[in-house]
């Protein structure tokens, strides 16, 4: 039913799309007959929309491999910067919850390290259909360039964070994790407020030996429940280590096997000298970079997918 609904939303907008266009094509017939001049603002919109719609479609079209339907993991980490990259995470955490809310989807915490100043990490999922299609191309290095408002001296910073993102998997994904494989820790859970404290261990910590991914979760106070959904974490990322292992040429999508610096990253946010976002394998780019930090990431997803689509470096 699941795999029916998905079908169906997929072809429904297009049956939908083509009866617009056919009233739009009655509207301008109707106009061109009545020698209407005054509908042609009426007809233009009636094209406007059509043509956004299709775009919209369009996007959701290129969305063909077997992990794009799912919902998504995703893992912001604070790299080069100290402070400054702590408070970019923080950024980015925030960035990727307006999107989500834009887009209508649901955000769940599973885990999250803040220390003085903003975020260390945070383990998120992401729920909504083509969730993990949409996210995939935000895997990387994001770079950050501002007058920090930690320095009194109001010099310009560099940051950097990566994210990292892989798909939700039902409970029979088949990734064999062997007890022997990973090494598991329990830990006191932490939180601001003290919402998410307890005085039992119930937070999970899971290292897998061979390939050095490290999960966590602390949003349950069950340890049980906190222990099976870092295990589902683990398999996700663990298909997805796999999987790019066996695609070299798109090796750049394991943001956190490379330095968290200089020379990696993916996208660069200038706040000074001037306002600029720009990914840098698309070279999409725009200058309202206020719109972006407040969730407008769909410019950018849409101008990796076609890109993908048409074969990097083409």
């Amino acid at each position: 039913m699941a795999e029916l609904k998905r079908i169906k939303a997929r072809y429904e907008p297009w049956d939908a799309l083509r009866a617009e266009l056919e009233d739009v094509q009655a509207l301008f017939a109707l106009a061109d007959e009545a020698g209407e001049e005054g509908m042609e603002g009426e007809v233009r919109a009636a094209l406007e929309s059509a043509e956004a719609a299709y775009e919209r479609l369009r996007t959701l079209d290129l969305l063909g491999e077997s992990t794009d339907a799912a919902s998504a993991f995703l893992t912001i980490h604070s790299g080069a910067g100290g402070t400054e990259s702590c408070d970019w995470a923080s950024m980015l955490y925030r960035m990727y919850g307006r999107w989500v809310e834009r887009r209508g989807f649901q955000m769940t915490l599973l885990d999250i390290q803040e220390v003085e100043g903003g975020i260390k990490s945070v383990d998120l999922q992401i729920d909504g259909d083509y969730a993990h299609g949409l996210l995939k191309g935000e895997g990387g290095i994001h770079r950050l360039v501002r007058i920090s408002p930690f320095d009194s001296a109001s010099r310009r910073h560099t940051s950097f964070a990566s994210v990292y993102v892989s798909p939700v998997f039902d409970d029979d994904i088949e990734v064999e994790v062997k007890p022997d494989d990973i090494r598991v820790d329990t830990y006191r859970a932490s939180g601001a407020g003290g919402q998410h404290v307890n005085k039992t261990s119930s937070a999970v910590r899971m290292t897998h030996l061979e390939t050095g991914i490290v999960v966590q979760c602390q949003n349950e106070r069950s340890q049980l429940k906190n222990r099976a959904t870092a295990m589902k974490v683990l398999k996700s990322r663990l298909y997805e280590y796999y999987r790019q292992k066996q695609e070299e040429e798109r090796a750049a999508g394991a943001a956190e096997k490379k330095d968290i610096g200089w020379g990696s990253q993916i996208r660069s946010y200038v706040f000074h000298p001037y306002t600029m976002v720009k990914d840098l394998r698309t070279r999409h780019e725009t200058g309202n970079i206020q719109a972006v930090m407040d969730g407008d990431l769909d410019p950018f997803i849409d101008a990796f997918l076609k890109w993908r689509a048409d074969g990097p470096g083409e």
